[in-house]
């Protein structure tokens, strides 16, 4: 019997445990909150963050973090990004020798800049050397209601040792749920959190009306951005044209069941940043990402024309109105400046 546990009960933690179990494989849900490990195992429904979805027979939640990891095959990490170092902490004692160890968070530690496979691998030295050749990172065009819906579509798993991420692939996919492996763990990490930036600024869009055409070119832009500073950090530049790039992009940009859309869209309505954060149990990881990914690019001396404007209007109170004419009147530049 192959047994899953999942670190992380929000929306994409809970799809995932469904999409496991519904394929037979044995999984554990973890909560931290006991109050609402019971109330979920009770309900057989994660009414907070994945409503209407019913839980199968084989999917248990527990609030006891042993319980979750003891014996499980793999682990999925689907937790805050500025949380990820804690919880590896708190499952690190429990961990097997064999146990596969998945990031499913896209995001960048704000104080130390680093990507979540990283963290895993520096909390993993400390506990258990060999550990660190079994951690990979899972990314794509992957909206966690569509997914929990059944409707078909595909991710990639990343890792440097390819039989873990084939051994991932294998334990992920299904019919509708198509699985790809890659060796660029830079790139993936890095496109699946840089993303979220863009997304807000593609909230922007929707919400002045802008249109399809500043839709389209902004996407494109968003792109460009995102390859250059993963370029710069290591990254493939094929790989923001796959699944983990322009797919995952695409995705949260266009879709309104975005969290980081539907924050732009928010904010070009005139709402405050602080309003909205206190109005969401959600978290927008395009939030910190924006503060990371700026240090990122200093360290790298990449320009992220975009992200600073941005940055202007989460922290600086910006008009997001003045923002756009800001990146329209930019010095003309060659479009694959910084790529080629």
């Amino acid at each position: 019997m192959v047994a899953v546990g999942v670190i992380g009960s929000g929306a994409w933690g809970t799809t995932l445990a469904l999409l496991l179990t519904q394929k037979g494989i044995a999984t554990t849900l973890w909560e931290h909150r006991p109050e609402r490990a019971a109330q979920m195992q009770r309900a057989r429904e994660n009414i907070l963050f994945l409503p209407g979805f019913r839980f199968p027979d084989g999917l248990d939640v527990t609030a006891n973090i042993a319980e979750a990891v003891q014996g499980k095959d793999m682990l999925l990490l689907v937790t805050p990004s500025q949380r990820m170092r804690e919880n590896v902490r708190l499952i690190a004692p429990y961990i097997g020798r064999e146990t596969l160890l998945v990031s499913a968070s896209k995001g960048i530690e704000i104080d130390t800049l680093k990507r979540m496979t990283e963290i895993i691998a520096e909390e993993m030295l400390e506990a258990r050397t060999e550990a660190r050749s079994r951690i990979a990172a899972l990314s794509g065009p992957n909206i966690s209601r569509e997914v929990a819906e059944g409707k078909p579509t595909a991710a990639v798993v990343a890792a440097q040792e390819q039989d873990v991420a084939v051994r991932v692939r294998t334990l992920l996919s299904t019919s509708r749920y198509r699985v790809y492996t890659s060796a660029d763990v830079i790139g993936v990490e890095l496109g699946g959190a840089l993303k979220n930036i863009i997304a807000i600024g593609a909230g922007f869009n929707e919400g002045m009306g802008f249109g399809e055409n500043a839709k389209a070119a902004f996407i494109t832009r968003g792109v460009a951005e995102i390859a250059r500073l993963g370029i710069a950090a290591g990254a493939h530049p094929l790989t923001f044209t796959g699944l983990a790039g322009i797919g995952d992009l695409i995705a949260t940009c266009a879709s309104p069941l975005s969290r980081n859309q539907q924050l732009g869209r928010r904010l070009a309505s005139g709402e405050k940043l602080e309003d909205i954060l206190a109005s969401t149990r959600t978290v927008a990881e395009g939030i910190s990402t924006t503060k990371a990914a700026l240090q990122l690019a200093a360290r790298h001396n990449v320009e992220l024309p975009i992200t600073e404007q941005l940055s202007h209007v989460l922290f600086d109170g910006l008009d997001p109105r003045k923002a756009v004419p800001e990146l329209m009147m930019r010095d003309p530049k060659d479009e694959m400046e910084g790529m080629v």
